[in-house]
């Protein structure tokens, strides 16, 4: 049903994408009930069945917030000075990019058109008046891994698992482990290099140690599970330390989609690992 926002009449995305033939209004309930399940965003989660392109969504939040979109963001002239105006960290987080300024106004690219918090933070702190375009997801993936991070952003259907430890020797041992199963492997001795190749390299599964420079096992997972995107990824978390039953709940009650005890067993990575593809290959399959 429509609402009031601002005095204006204001329709619900789904009701948008239904009167423009995108979806049914069956998919729409269903989708609605499963992205609930998941704690995911119902236009996330319509990307992620396949059910609408990212331009689809784009054009269709643009039209409920009033606002207008930008596309082709990763194939911009863009200059480190403005670059700037958003630290990398930031951006990798709200998924913003900064494409254009003139004068005092600043022109940003965003895949969610409700994040007024990050807006009013930005306006504030660099003086600047702040004009919000929406755009896709995969457009500020692609914008951030090349102009940020010069890297060309990758999306494949290997499966790629990514460890994360700042010991060469336990990111050795794993990754025989689990090149020996066919899979993938990335490696990050930080968490913050982890976070990056997140965000570029888009793995399945991530495996981190728990205590690591810049960012820790925690700090790295909240910062995976505070983006929409990547929320949905397993996390495993590895550690020396001894654990007690309700320390290792505690990983749990976090977010942590499971815990491998130092020293390990080839057995155990590679159950632990299984199970976490399992979660990642079924959690969308609701049609």
């Amino acid at each position: 049903m429509s609402a009031e926002m601002n005095g204006k009449p204001w329709k619900k995305l789904g009701e948008i994408l239904i009167a423009e033939g995108i979806v049914t209004r069956k998919t729409v309930d269903r989708v609605l009930v499963h992205a609930q399940e998941l704690h995911r965003r119902f236009g996330a989660t319509l990307i992620d069945l396949n059910l609408v392109s990212g331009e689809e969504l784009a054009n269709a939040l643009a039209k409920q917030h009033g606002y207008k979109t930008v596309f082709g963001l990763g194939d911009m002239q863009v200059d480190n000075s403005l670059l700037a105006t958003v630290p990398v960290e930031q951006a990798l987080r709200h998924l913003i990019f900064p494409f254009k300024r003139k004068g005092d106004q600043l022109a940003l690219a965003m895949v969610d058109p409700t994040d007024g918090d990050i807006l009013h933070e930005l306006s504030t702190r660099t003086g600047l008046k702040v004009f919000p375009f929406v755009t896709t997801r995969e457009d500020i993936r692609t914008a951030i891994s090349r102009l940020y991070l010069h890297k060309e952003p990758r999306r494949t259907k290997e499966r790629t698992v990514l460890l994360v430890d700042d010991d060469k020797v336990i990111l050795q041992m794993l990754t025989d482990i689990l090149r020996g199963e066919g899979y993938r492997i990335l490696t990050a001795q930080d968490g913050m290099e982890a976070f990056k190749i997140v965000i570029g390299d888009s793995p399945h599964v991530v495996i981190t140690d728990m205590e690591m420079p810049k960012l820790g096992g925690y700090q790295l997972l909240n910062s995976i599970t505070a983006i929409p995107e990547t929320r949905h990824i397993p996390v495993i978390m590895i550690t020396g330390k001894a654990k007690t039953e309700e320390e290792e709940l505690h990983a749990f009650e976090k977010g942590f989609f499971d815990v491998i005890m130092k020293p390990f067993t080839k057995a155990s990575v590679r159950a632990r690992v299984r199970r976490a593809f399992h979660f990642y290959n079924n959690q969308y399959r609701v049609f």
